[in-house]
Parts: C-alpha cells; structure tokens; sequence
C-alpha cells in the first residue's frame, strides 16, 4: 500500500488515495511513532458525489474525526501535486459538511490553501470540576466538537494532564478537542492543543478556528480582521467573518512518500 505523509504545522497524517475496508485498524497500525510509520492518523481521499473530493479522517486510536483543518489544506496539495484535478478552487466533502479550497501554487505545488471553514458556533462558560478545582471553558462547535479555555501563559499550562481529562468528561460524552489559549493582543493568540483520540499535537486546524471565534465572542479579538494563532507547530491565520463564518489560511507540506505492507 502507497501512502504520502504530508504536513501542516508540524500535525503531520499519513495520505491514501482509495479507501479499504478496515481504515480504523490500519491507522492504529501506521499512526504508531514506534511501530509504524508515524503520524497524527491516517486521511483517505476518494471521489465524491457532491463535492470534488471526498476525505476521511481517522486519528492516531482509530476513531473518525469529523474535520481537520490541517489535514484539509494537505488533501487539496495531494490531489493538486499528483494531478487528480488541475483546479485551484476545490470542495472537499467531510464528515462536517462540505469545504471550499483556495490553493496556494509556486512552481506547480501547492504550498498552502485558505479554507472556508463555514459557521462556527460559540456557546457559553460553562463549569468542569477537576480534582475540586473549577476550570472554566467555552464550547465551541467547528463542525468537530471543542473546549477552549483562557490562560495567562500557556506555556505552563498543563495541556496533558488536563487536557486528558476533560476530553474523556462527561459533559462531552462523544469526547472533545482542548485548547488552551493565551490572548497576547487583539490579532495574535498563542494556543496549545489537546486533541480528541491523538492528545498533544503540534497543530490543529480547527482549534484555532475555534479559539479566534470564542476570543472575538470575548471581544479579545476582532471579526473581520486577521488573527494570527501561534501553535507548536507555526502560524495560522484566522479571519471571522461578519456572518460568523471562519477563514483559516495555513501552509501543506509534503515529507515522504512510502510503501507498506501490512499482516
């Protein structure tokens, strides 16, 4: 079998195009960093009835993510780069609902994509008991489910083992994506990442999304006017629109190609 591992701020997934019939298990096999080829999951690319392309997005412990921001932008390089569509503004069908593309091309590559994320929904403050503390978050809604949650550093923030526990809590019973944030002024945050069935990643997409939109529902920051997320991983450019819906605009870069053979 013939995958590609591609980039996106360091939230690195192994690319298939053509889907078996056992994604979930081939991805807990390839994901593993030791075992495998080593990845934050696995993205099947197929055809699509309603969209140019279709994606699947299976993380790290072989569940099914809804969306990934970082992965999108990789799935419009992979079909871009080896020539399965000559088009530089795509639609890509995703558990979430339908995503427009616009590619970014320099020599004939793709290097990056701006992404219509559609609507995000912010709702509000909402209490979660950790060992008789009170940590406050705000879910958010990218299609994928998320709990953003405001720090004065997060650098010391305490990403793993928090992070676990409210993923696996149970207000959010189908499990949730923690983001920790740090507003450093009205169009830059810096945020660190807890992801749903793959933990600390470098990136992840959706959660800047997510973290700008609750920032100017907070009036931290502006809709209308780039927000810059710095992840681990890099930089994403975030923009809420005045109809609440999202831009995020981010790089896609390829690591290797490979061939496994799985028994």
């Amino acid at each position: 079998m013939h995958f590609t591992k591609m980039q996106g701020l360091g939230n690195d997934y192994l690319y298939i195009y053509g889907e078996p019939e056992n994604p979930s298990e081939i991805s807990v096999k390839l994901s593993d960093r030791h075992f495998g080829a080593g990845s934050d999951g696995m993205i099947w690319i197929s055809p699509s009835s309603v969209a140019d392309f279709r994606m699947r997005i299976f993380n790290a412990d072989g569940s099914e993510a809804d969306m990934c921001g970082n992965g999108i932008r990789c799935v419009g390089k992979f079909v871009y780069d080896k020539g399965y569509t000559d088009k530089r503004s795509l639609t890509i069908e995703t558990r979430s609902g339908i995503r427009s593309l616009e590619l970014s091309v320099a020599g004939g590559k793709v290097t990056g994509a701006s992404v219509d994320m559609g609507s995000v929904s912010v709702g509000e403050d909402m209490s979660i008991d950790v060992d008789g503390k009170t940590v406050i978050c705000i879910p958010v809604s990218v299609g994928n489910p998320h709990a953003v949650i405001f720090v004065e550093d997060a650098e010391a923030a305490d990403v793993s083992g928090l992070g676990s526990f409210i993923e696996h809590h149970e207000t959010f019973p189908g499990g949730v994506n923690v983001e920790f944030v740090q507003v450093i002024d009205d169009s830059n945050l810096r945020m660190r990442v807890w992801e749903r069935g793959s933990g600390i990643t470098m990136a992840c997409g959706t959660g800047a999304c997510a973290v700008t939109a609750a920032a100017v529902s907070k009036k931290y920051c502006r809709n209308n006017s780039p927000v810059y997320v710095k992840l681990d991983g890099g930089i994403l450019k975030i923009t809420v629109l005045p109809d609440g819906n999202v831009i995020m605009t981010g790089p896609a870069e390829f690591v290797y190609e490979g061939e496994t053979l799985l028994c």
